[in-house]
């Protein structure tokens, strides 16, 4: 250890090298299509209308295809195969949302225990994955992290969606296979934090199994993580984004008259993300990281930091993550340096994940910076193959 880090983000042929010149093609005219403002703004509507006029296949052949592992765990072999093959791991993420009804927070509860069970004793599938609004009511939620009173009737709702809460940290308990619950907007965020918090001091007392999601944009975020490292004597889990609801929360705290719980900037957001990073990894012998992030400084300041302290490429304890068709080439040339990476697999019916891929599209539309970088490397790998055969 200690040496020069072997890694180069630049190495599109690495990046690429599961991807035909066809899919390239494909994925070059998919990035270039989000920025068309009028598209992100009908799209949505248009996928909708496409898909139950019958025409789903379009919408699979495109956006779904880049996004998405497929419309049930059984579709997602192929991906899970795919990335396997390269030294990926797979994060299966049922991603229906927005809806709220007790059948169908059940539903999801099932699907979501069904994920865990395909991870059970598979290597190529070192995560499970839930958002705590897939089996709760965010009304409900929102209600109980600012401390109002419940009726009666939403009493036993809450008391229904805690129950689902802690079956399926059981059960990844009892299976071993370590569980990540995803960040929401900050109204909501304290109920969930005190349920993760209390699942990690019943089931982390001998491994990390639940880890809590924190978005760095936030501006305490932080603090609560240091704040955590001196509580309990538990293992903790921490997967590091840096976060998905920045025009929203802006939005919300603008219309109720509140401060903002968003940075002030960029830059104080990488400075925060960057600082826990580090403090994770130094406190390795506790603290079990995935440094979730499309952002190539903060994975080469992760992978420094292991170097650092002696801590190997192929430790468990640390893992890098990127969403399936985004940040290839941080992926790939990770793996391919032999640090532990996992895609996040998004699945579920073509229909019940469009707002998921809507927000996947506004997300690249908005990181100019990203989108120019995603297609400028898709350009260099097919100049490269190109000149192979001239």
């Amino acid at each position: 250890m200690k040496e020069g880090l072997n890694i180069s983000f630049e190495n599109t042929e690495i990046a690429f090298n599961g991807k035909s010149l066809s899919d390239l093609k494909k994925a070059k005219t998919l990035f270039k299509s989000f920025d068309f403002p009028i598209l992100l703004k009908w799209g949505p509507a248009l996928a909708q209308i496409a898909v139950r006029l019958g025409f789903k296949f379009v919408i699979k052949n495109t956006i779904f295809e880049q996004f998405c592992g497929g419309e049930n765990i059984q579709e997602c072999n192929q991906a899970i195969s795919s990335l396997a093959s390269r030294n990926v791991g797979t994060i299966l993420d049922y991603s229906v949302e927005g809806e709220d009804n007790e059948t169908v927070f059940n539903e999801t509860c099932r699907e979501i225990i069904k994920t865990i069970e395909k991870a059970k004793d598979n290597q190529d599938i070192p995560f499970s994955v839930f958002k705590v609004t897939g089996i709760v009511s965010a009304k409900i939620l929102e209600k109980v992290s600012s401390s109002q009173e419940l009726s009666k009737t939403e009493q036993t709702e809450w008391n229904d969606g805690i129950e689902r809460f802690y079956k399926i940290c059981k059960t990844a308990f009892d299976l071993k296979v370590r569980l990540f619950v995803d960040a929401e907007e900050s109204w909501i965020q304290k109920a969930i934090d005190d349920l993760v918090e209390d699942a990690m001091r019943s089931y982390n007392q001998v491994q990390c199994i639940i880890y809590n999601t924190l978005q760095m944009y936030r501006h305490d975020r932080l603090k609560y993580l240091k704040n955590q490292l001196s509580s309990g004597n538990h293992y903790l889990g921490f997967k590091l984004v840096r976060g998905a609801y920045m025009e929203k929360e802006r939005s919300r705290a603008t219309e109720l008259n509140y401060p903002s719980p968003i940075q002030p900037n960029k830059e104080a957001t990488d400075n925060d993300y960057n600082a826990a990073v580090e403090l994770c990894i130094e406190n390795i012998k506790r603290v079990s990281i995935c440094i979730g992030t499309h952002n190539e400084l903060s994975s080469i300041l992760g992978a420094k930091k292991m170097n650092e302290l002696n801590i190997e490429p192929t430790d468990t304890r640390v893992f890098f993550s990127q969403l399936l068709g985004m940040s290839d080439h941080i992926s790939f040339n990770l793996s391919n340096a032999g640090y532990k990476v996992a895609k996040y697999v998004p699945y579920g019916p073509v229909l019940a994940v469009i707002p998921y891929l809507t927000r996947r599209a506004q997300e690249n539309s908005g990181m100019a910076g990203q989108m120019g970088r995603e297609l400028g490397l898709i350009n260099q790998e097919i100049q490269r193959r190109s000149n192979l055969k001239s």
